[in-house]
């Protein structure tokens, strides 16, 4: 009996080491030989908000034109103490939520990205004023536990935990300037610049000072944005400086060059793009 037993265990840790091949119907898979050169398609979190409300985002989402892979309600639903998001595409396929998108070396975004909807307003224009809207401390909570999951189980680094008007600045922006980046970079998501570098890059002018557009141009790009390297405060860099600065600079987001602005720039570049 203890030699039966003995012979079951090793026949059981046999198949945990030596898995038999996998049976696809007509042929078998045998996966004892894995590579070493590879990694995870899913390099990129893409945070968006719906500006619609809670039924009609989840219309749209499900609808045959966009999706993602999680959706943020209102208030989420709570299920045993733990808040629920809405999945609706698996995570290792494509969802249709980026668009026309660039970051670094990347294009087409949805090939490697999850896309993380949240039901929000946007905005309203009201006069000549734009008025964005808050999100809810529930749906906060939820993004906070669902976005540090998968930046884990991808390890997705600091610097692509993005918004979508990150990546296609000239058309979105989305999640706006009221998403509270700085809040989630202390619970682990997303890049943060550090206050004392930001300090040593200002060097002592003020904060609105006009700088350089050529540096803070070279700056973005090399974060990340996609930015016209002419040293002009055209239109599209102007909305790249925007996007910018409704990531990291969100009190003024009207698209100027000023020394606020490229102190985090280059803080960022320090931080995130020259690591050793």
């Amino acid at each position: 009996m203890k030699f039966i037993f003995l012979t079951l265990i090793l026949l059981i840790s046999g198949c945990a080491v030596t898995p038999f091949p996998i049976d696809r119907g007509d042929y078998k898979a045998d996966q004892t030989h894995p590579a070493v050169a590879q990694n995870e398609r899913i390099r990129f979190l893409v945070f968006h908000y719906t500006a619609l409300d809670d039924q009609k985002s989840i219309d749209v989402l499900t609808g045959p034109n966009v999706s993602a892979h999680y959706l943020a309600p209102t208030v989420p639903a709570i299920d045993n103490g733990k808040p629920v998001a809405l999945q609706m595409v698996a995570e290792e396929k494509r969802a249709w939520h980026a668009g026309v998108s660039n970051w670094g070396n990347r294009s087409n975004l949805n090939d490697t990205s999850i896309g993380i909807e949240i039901v929000n307003p946007g905005y309203t224009d009201e006069g000549a004023e734009r008025r964005w809207y808050d999100y809810a401390p529930g749906q906060m909570d939820l993004i906070g536990k669902l976005a540090l999951d998968i930046i884990s189980r991808y390890q997705i680094a600091p610097e692509n935990v993005l918004a979508h008007s990150d990546i296609a600045p000239q058309r979105k922006y989305d999640p706006g300037p009221r998403f509270p980046w700085q809040a989630l970079s202390r619970q682990g998501i997303g890049a943060w610049p550090d206050e004392l570098v930001v300090e040593k890059y200002l060097a002592g002018r003020l904060l609105l000072e006009p700088a350089s557009v050529a540096n803070i141009q070279a700056a973005l790009e090399e974060y990340g944005y996609t930015v016209p390297q002419t040293g002009v405060l055209d239109e599209e860099t102007r909305k790249v400086i925007s996007a910018f600065q409704m990531h990291f600079r969100p009190q003024n987001i009207r698209g100027d060059a000023d020394a606020q602005t490229e102190a985090i720039a280059l803080a960022l570049v320090e931080k995130y793009k020259k690591k050793n």
